[in-house]
């Protein structure tokens, strides 16, 4: 299992498939530049990320705050009405500030120079799903962020580590409050069900004793900052995977980590997501071998799954269902225009199914098939001529608020969502962009890299057909129907 990708096997198509599923695709020319440096030095420009510079800024308001101790001193003090105006006022900052993450992590995945570690925060976001609607602090959801970001394949141990002591993760799974009267059990479960080994690999002992072990971890509020309460900690004996021992929270982790199923688990997982598909067992086998090879680091697992035969099976190119995030990103990067304003990002990505930094619920996003419902297809449709054409989707643009002095804001939220379409001479040749023959196939190289299927390559070219000339407008519809065919759903 897991050999090495046959340097004769490398190809457009396969430097296509590793740059969707490394990262989050991109135009042809971007393409060709993977596949002139060879497979090898390919997944080393996008595993390597680090000796990139990243030079995009956090958001201003991305740190502690400064006055956080005295509007909550102020807030104990306050009259009930006044309690109530202020936290109206701090809730609506929070949105905005919300809204301004979204937008700030996919003009990363969009435009950044390292798109693994994109796509790998990405991953972690789904795999430790924490939602702002219950954290309720934008600061605390960058944070989190920024974590996966600088441990994205780093280590196992570590990552899970400096999670388990995340502000946001401590608030969203409760896990601040436990002490050793009442050990959070909830937290530890989640830890080895959805976080590490998946169910029936542990007891509910090992439940209960890891709860105890993980007491007194918990969250400053005025600090925004984790903070270990020793008076509420557990001292005591516990017996956690059939080893008893004075346990705190980090041997605790340390030991679930060390578990063989814990290898397995998370390569299986990582590889479903970059390939599409679960491992068969051998394949799994030889995923966590070369995980615990490497030191329970993601780096050397990824590296060896980019590089082997089996990532670019014929079988898993181009079977993967694109999710909100990827299609929005992906889409943008291919057509090779700017991100839609923030409030038109929010909307696409909601209306189509996934909200950053807002999970459905502790598993995260399930993906694959359950991305496409007959809405959610509509959906992206629509939103193919917000991006190829400018139009808002009909679901922003009928937008209808019936709040008192609303009609003014809405104006001003609708001048904020103001785009403009493609650059149709930036996309094509001349050549192309004045015969059908030759678009045909660019449109299909730039938004499929495969072919059309028998019967939309016949649609499409009778729509040109009948065009009286192939002007702009015409050019901008092709790629809508492009856009708008079941294989453009598919990465």
């Amino acid at each position: 299992m897991l050999k090495p990708l046959l340097s004769e096997n490398w190809n457009f198509t396969a430097a296509a498939h590793l740059l969707n599923r490394a990262g989050f695709g991109g135009p042809p020319t971007e393409i060709n530049r993977l596949l002139a440096l060879g497979p090898a030095r390919a997944v080393s420009h996008l595993v390597d990320f680090e000796s990139i510079a990243e030079t995009t800024p956090a958001p201003a308001w991305a740190q502690p705050d400064p006055e956080l101790a005295e509007r909550l001193r102020a807030a104990r003090h306050a009259s009930p009405e006044e309690r109530q105006k202020m936290q109206r006022a701090q809730q609506q900052n929070e949105r905005e500030r919300i809204v301004e993450l979204r937008a700030w992590w996919l003009q990363l995945m969009a435009t950044g120079p390292r798109p693994l570690q994109e796509k790998m925060t990405l991953f972690w976001h789904g795999h430790f799903a924490t939602s702002a609607e219950k954290v309720r602090d934008a600061y605390l959801m960058w944070r989190q962020n920024a974590l996966f970001r600088r441990l994205a394949t780093g280590n196992w141990s570590q990552m899970l580590i400096d999670v388990a002591k995340d502000p946001a993760m401590l608030v969203w799974l409760d896990q601040a409050q436990s002490r050793k009267e009442h050990p959070n059990e909830n937290f530890a479960r989640e830890v080895m069900e959805l976080f590490t080994l998946g169910e029936g690999h542990y007891t509910e002992r090992d439940i209960t004793e890891g709860a105890r072990a993980l007491t007194g971890w918990s969250y400053d509020r005025q600090t925004q900052d984790f903070v270990a309460r020793p008076m509420w900690h557990d001292r005591g004996s516990k017996t956690i995977f059939g080893e008893t021992g004075y346990f705190n929270g980090e041997d605790f982790l340390e030991m679930v980590v060390a578990q063989p199923q814990s290898a397995r688990f998370i390569s299986a997982k990582l590889w479903n997501y970059f390939a599409g598909e679960w491992p068969s067992e051998e394949l799994t086998t030889a995923l966590a071998a070369t995980f615990r090879g490497g030191g329970d680091n993601f780096k050397p697992l990824l590296r060896t799954m980019f590089l082997s035969e089996e990532f670019y099976s014929p079988t898993l190119i181009r079977n993967q269902v694109k999710s909100p995030v990827q299609w929005l990103v992906g889409s943008v990067r291919v057509l090779e225009r700017p991100l839609p304003p923030p409030l038109v990002c929010l909307g696409l990505t909601r209306n189509l199914g996934q909200d950053l930094f807002a999970p459905p619920n502790v598993k995260g996003w399930d993906g694959g098939l359950s991305w496409i419902t007959t809405n959610t297809l509509l959906a992206r449709y629509n939103e193919a001529a917000t991006l190829v054409q400018g139009e808002l989707a009909p679901a922003v643009a009928s937008m209808n608020p019936k709040r008192p002095n609303a009609s003014r804001q809405f104006a001003r939220r609708l001048d904020q969502m103001h785009m403009r379409g493609v650059d149709v001479d930036k996309l094509f040749t001349e050549k192309e962009r004045t015969d059908a023959e030759a678009l045909v196939p660019a449109l299909e190289r730039r938004l499929l890299q495969a072919k059309l299927t028998p019967g939309q390559d016949k649609v499409l070219r009778e729509y040109l057909d009948g065009q009286p000339r192939l002007d702009e407008g015409a050019i901008l519809n092709a790629i809508r129907l492009v856009m708008s065919t079941p294989e453009y759903q598919v990465t």
